[in-house]
């Protein structure tokens, strides 16, 4: 059985959001100094790389075995990601990072949306 058209563009969004996420993973600045360690660096790049799989992971759950419960885990992922999307902001300001980020969210939000949304709606109730 085919994927439906809004499964498909589900997939393709939240895709293109993670590979964003990595791309932001990877011009973090990451200049140790006497609060961050190149150890504690490294753990953060190496977690945020893991999550990426991992999330990865659910997409393909969710399109390819029509499973309902990963779309629910990325839409709570979508929503502490905003949460701490807006900390870091207030924090720093806008960097090419954040920016990133904010673009990740709004492909995130749009690709659950069509996961939620006309043909896909029977897609993940079998």
């Amino acid at each position: 059985m085919s994927l439906p058209t809004n499964v498909q563009r589900f997939e393709a969004l939240l895709y293109a959001s993670l590979m964003l996420d990595a791309v932001s993973v990877a011009v973090q600045d990451r200049t140790p100094n006497a609060a961050v360690t190149e150890q504690m660096i490294m753990t953060g790049t190496l977690l945020a790389g893991g999550m990426i799989l991992l999330l990865l992971y659910f997409v393909r759950l969710a399109a390819h075995h029509r499973k309902n419960w990963p779309r629910w885990v990325l839409a709570a992922a979508l929503v502490l990601s905003v949460i701490s999307l807006g900390q870091i902001i207030g924090e720093k300001g806008l960097e090419l990072d954040s920016a990133i980020e904010i673009v990740s969210c709004a492909l995130t939000t749009v690709g659950l949306y069509f996961s939620f949304s006309g043909d896909a709606q029977g897609w993940f109730n079998a």
